[in-house]
């Protein structure tokens, strides 16, 4: 009996070191800078004159923002390192684990969203889609076992199929 695991080709190792992880560690590392410089520049100066409630949650918000973007870019970076043979891939496995790529959500229906800067919202929504595109990469190469389960929706179906057969069976 052959060993089939060493035939097998890993897709999300390829997926990491592909254009696709090029692309997203060029706008990951871009949207950290775009915000830095937006936070130091035009959004002190937008939050100085937000109403009370705005000014609060823009402060709570950039503090979520930026420790999104910072873990975000700490997994980009852990990631070109084993991609580029600087760490191996047990290295990362210790170092990932400090990285947090879930929670920091956002609540849009707080009172005073719709009053924060408009270019402030935008850096937030795409650091969101970011994280996770960011997110569901990790899965792919760390937690393959978890990225091979079924969809939710699908077991959604499947759980309304069953529910349908128990309601018609048992009448």
């Amino acid at each position: 009996m052959t060993d089939q695991s060493a035939n097998t080709i890993s897709f999300a190792n390829r997926a990491a070191q592909s254009s696709q992880f090029k692309t997203i560690y060029a706008e990951g590392m871009g949207l950290v800078e775009e915000t830095a410089a937006y936070l130091d520049g035009p959004g002190r100066a937008a939050a100085k004159v937000l109403p009370r409630m705005a000014s609060v949650l823009y402060a709570a918000e950039s503090m979520r923002l930026t420790t999104r973007l910072m873990q975000m870019a700490s997994w980009l970076l852990l990631q070109r390192a084993v991609n580029n043979g600087e760490m191996s891939h047990d290295q990362v496995l210790s170092e990932k684990n400090k990285v947090r790529l879930d929670g920091f959500n956002v609540d849009r229906a707080a009172p005073g969203w719709s009053d924060l800067p408009e270019s402030f919202r935008d850096l937030v929504e795409r650091s969101l889609r970011l994280q996770n595109r960011i997110s569901l990469l990790d899965r792919e190469i760390y937690r393959p076992d978890e990225a091979s389960i079924v969809p939710d929706n699908e077991n959604s179906v499947q759980a309304q199929l069953n529910l349908l057969r128990t309601a018609f069976n048992a009448g």
